[in-house]
């Protein structure tokens, strides 16, 4: 059972930063793609940025310079640093891996981050 534990968000005015980390076992990090998405309510949920097991990463557009994905081998997480946030960012924010050759994906249990003044 691959487990999948988020961390850190929370309400931040604009212009501010949080940091969402996502707590895994070593084994997944290593041959799972691990992703963050996040949902908006009423819409399906969006693909944010994406580090392939070998290191590969992509992000969607509209975060390009405000969010970093990073995974920590030693301690077994990825992480989201989400700078400069905006009140658009506002969403449930979940941590994904996916094994590409199964084409399995799993979820973390979501995050809450606010952007308001």
């Amino acid at each position: 059972q691959v487990q999948l534990v988020e961390s850190g968000g929370g309400l931040v005015q604009p212009g501010g930063s949080l940091r969402l980390s996502c707590a895994t076992s070593g084994t997944i990090l290593r041959i799972y793609n691990m992703a963050w998405f996040r949902h908006f309510p009423g819409k399906q949920r969006e693909l944010i940025a994406r580090i392939s097991s070998g290191g590969s990463i992509d992000y969607l557009d509209s975060v390009k310079g405000r969010f970093t994905i990073s995974k920590d081998n030693a301690k077994n997480t990825v992480s989201l640093q989400m700078n400069s946030l905006k009140p658009e960012d506002t969403a449930v924010y979940y941590c994904n891996a996916h094994n590409i050759v199964y084409d399995q994906d799993y979820w973390g249990q979501g995050t809450q981050v606010t952007v308001s003044s």
